[in-house]
């Protein structure tokens, strides 16, 4: 099972047109086996199937009356005069645990469940991070330009600044004396095309090395001669936490240009190819010109895209600009197939893409460990799930091993891209957005007595929510497993059945009553 194989882990679940799965020769006969039945359960997108009765679902907490989103309104009463949110963020966090976020305010408060901006922050100070945010991001976009434009031939791919981060993980940018090539009210996208060579570099030199390790990729088309023209990346990013899977020694590693010009090939194959579930979501972008979406694809070196409307031109172009910028910002992780769906979604909601850039560095804090070459991350959840399950209904387990399937991979997609495919857009955001709640929760270190009520202390934040969902989704098939399935593929095929059929409320309530009866023990199984 190794990883950069996902680059090869885009199905046809959505799109008839996009690649099946496949797996690299080096590959176990299992997971062959495994990645074979993948590509057999086809299914139809979240949004054109009907979502099942929720009046029909039973869950202690769902007989409580849903409450309605955080609105604007009561979002501005969470600041202070100066700006800062009150009592650290603990009833903002509250409130989007319990009820969501209304989508007109989604893309002021992403940032701050994502850790962009500080919850202790100020108006002022959020505006002078802000501005530096902007000025980091169109260097990488300049320097992704360059890359592009060097055909062969030995070059020098240089270290990002590492960013700094201080107690509650925001990023402060050291300032540069750049004056950027765009204004500050030109979207990222269209200022990219304004690259200054004499401008101060974002990055700093490093030397070649020789001897790195390639990516070993059926979709990669490059014979040059120069393959082995090799440059030593240092992962930028985030300070790693506990949640890396990244090993100290893995904190120097080696990429050729190879690498990043299969990245790049490979992003604008699935940004052309991605979904636009997400027009409803943002009707400025919806109803873009031709005119603007052509030169937003022009910008990035946009292929192939023609057949599209300029909605979904725009779209593909966002998509190339900022994977490319993470592809640099982290090369450890680079990119894999899949980033394209978690990003999407964000792209939908924040307008601007330096600010989506940061926002899904944010996001990928987490969900990196997921497109990992080692894999150790994806597998540790996939245990996780498997613990869950077996804590919870010993008699599905025993089946599960019966099957050879309590390793539990058939939930494989569901870790990978976090619900996407089996959700609808709308669903996600919604179970995103407590997943991220918890997640900042954890970060400003809010501790179980700050959560009043009776629920919300009995279901204190975790950094695995997602992990109970899916175990949750599982287990509401128990019947169904033991009784009729025989095999790991039938489940899986039972998994994939789920799509547009969930209930993500009832997800989050059998999700939380997981928690309160098992966190205890998994916590103490896993450590």
């Amino acid at each position: 099972m190794k990883a950069l194989r996902r680059i090869q882990t885009r199905s046809s679940f959505r799109n008839p047109s996009s690649p099946l799965f496949s797996s690299p020769s080096s590959s176990s006969p299992w997971t062959h086996h495994l990645r074979s039945a993948l590509v057999l359960v086809s299914s139809s997108s979240p949004a054109s199937c009907s979502s099942s009765d929720p009046h029909r679902l039973k869950s202690p907490w769902s007989r409580r009356r849903r409450k309605k989103p955080l609105t604007l309104r009561r979002w501005r009463r969470f600041f202070s005069p100066e700006g800062r949110l009150r009592n650290g963020g603990v009833n903002l966090l509250k409130k989007v645990r319990s009820r969501g976020i209304d989508p007109s305010i989604r893309s002021e408060v992403w940032p701050f469940l994502l850790g962009v901006c500080d919850f202790n922050s100020s108006k002022e100070e959020r505006g002078v991070t802000r501005t530096w945010r902007r000025k980091a991001y169109e260097r990488l976009r300049r320097q992704c330009k360059r890359l592009q434009s060097q055909n062969s031939g030995t070059f020098k791919l240089n270290k990002i600044n590492k960013t700094t981060q201080d107690e509650h993980n925001s990023w402060s940018l050291a300032q540069d004396a750049d004056s950027s090539c765009s204004d500050d009210g030109l979207s990222a996208h269209e200022s990219i095309s304004c690259d200054k060579d004499n401008t101060e570099e974002y990055m700093s030199d490093v030397s070649c090395t020789g001897g790195s390790r390639r990516l070993n990729s059926e979709s990669s088309d490059s014979d040059s001669s120069d393959d082995n023209d090799s440059v030593h990346m240092i992962p930028s990013s985030e300070e790693k936490d506990e949640n890396s899977t990244s090993s100290p020694s893995s904190l120097s590693i080696s990429r050729t240009k190879e690498d990043f010009v299969t990245w790049q090939r490979i992003i604008r194959l699935d940004a052309v190819r991605a979904d636009t579930e997400w027009t409803p979501y943002s009707p400025s972008q919806a109803m873009v010109s031709e005119e603007r979406a052509r030169r937003a694809a022009e910008a990035v070196v946009l292929k192939d895209y023609s057949h599209l409307e300029p909605s979904k031109i725009f779209h593909a172009a966002r998509l190339v600009a900022v994977l490319e910028a993470y592809a640099l910002h982290d090369p450890e992780i680079g990119y894999c197939q899949g980033m394209s769906d978690l990003l999407s979604p964000i792209l939908s909601v924040i307008q601007d893409d330096y600010e989506a850039f940061w926002c899904f560095v944010g996001f990928m804090k987490k969900a990196r460990q997921n497109f990992s070459l080692d894999e150790v991350g994806i597998t540790r959840q996939l245990n996780i799930v498997s613990k869950i399950i077996k804590s919870k209904d010993s008699q599905l387990y025993k089946h599960l091993e019966k099957v050879k399937a309590e390793d539990c991979f058939f939930v494989y997609r569901m870790v990978l891209v976090m619900f996407r495919r089996e959700l609808t857009l709308e669903q996600t955001l919604y179970l995103w957005e407590v997943i991220w709640a918890d997640q900042a929760a954890i970060r400003a270190g809010i501790g179980k007595s700050s959560w009043r009520g009776r629920i919300k202390q009995r279901a204190p934040p975790t950094e695995d929510l997602l992990l109970y969902a899916i175990a949750a989704s599982v287990l509401q098939k128990r019947k169904l497993i033991i009784e009729k399935y025989n095999s790991m593929e039938e489940i899986l095929g039972e998994c994939h059945s789920m799509v547009g059929k969930l209930d993500v409320r009832k997800l989050l309530d059998d999700a939380h009553d997981l928690i309160v009866s098992l966190h205890t023990k998994i916590e103490h199984m896993v450590t």
